[in-house]
Order: C-alpha cells, then structure tokens, then sequence
C-alpha cells in the first residue's frame, strides 16, 4: 500500500514541474502579447477559444489514463514550442508598431 502512495506522489510531482515549465513558457508568451496589443490597441477573440476548449475537455473524457497521459506530454512540448514562437512574433510586433 505504501508503493502506491509513493509512486501516485511522485507521478504528481513530476506532473506539477512539466505543467510549471509549460505555465512559466504560456505567461512569458501571454505577457509578449499582450504588450503588443496594448501598443497597438486591439482585443482577442475568445469565444474560439471557449469552444476550443470544450472540445478538448469532451474528447480527454473519453481517453484511457496511459493515452490521456501521453497526449499530454506531447501538448506540453508542443505549448512550449508555441508559446516560445508566438513570445517572438509577439516582440517583434511590438517592436514594428513601436516604430510607426
């Protein structure tokens, strides 16, 4: 029984280090864009977003645990690429409206 909780802690704790380097990647990328919309005054769609979202939670209910596990080290990887692209589209945005 005392294997259990150990390894049910330790998969919890590896999740909670993969999921901070993914946050601290999407804040840096959500910070960048923001700037760039600050400077240039425009807003975000999110009603795309909400339903984006819907989908995946509808979709991540029907997974066993090994897929679900698996699918969400490869979206972590691929936010982190993403979030790492759009922080510099977002700077040199940024950079091009603080030109004009």
């Amino acid at each position: 029984m005392s294997g259990f909780f150990k390894k049910a802690f330790q998969d919890m704790k590896e999740s909670a280090k993969a999921q901070h380097e993914v946050d601290k990647a999407n804040f840096e990328a959500a910070k960048a864009e923001s700037k760039a919309n600050f400077e240039e005054n425009r807003g975000r769609n999110t009603f795309a977003k909400a339903k984006n979202d819907a989908k995946k939670n509808w979709d991540d209910a029907h997974m066993t645990p090994a897929e679900r596990t698996a699918k969400m080290q490869q979206e972590r990887e691929e936010q982190i690429a993403a979030a790492k692209a759009r922080t510099e589209a977002a700077q040199e945005h940024y950079d091009a409206a603080k030109k004009q």
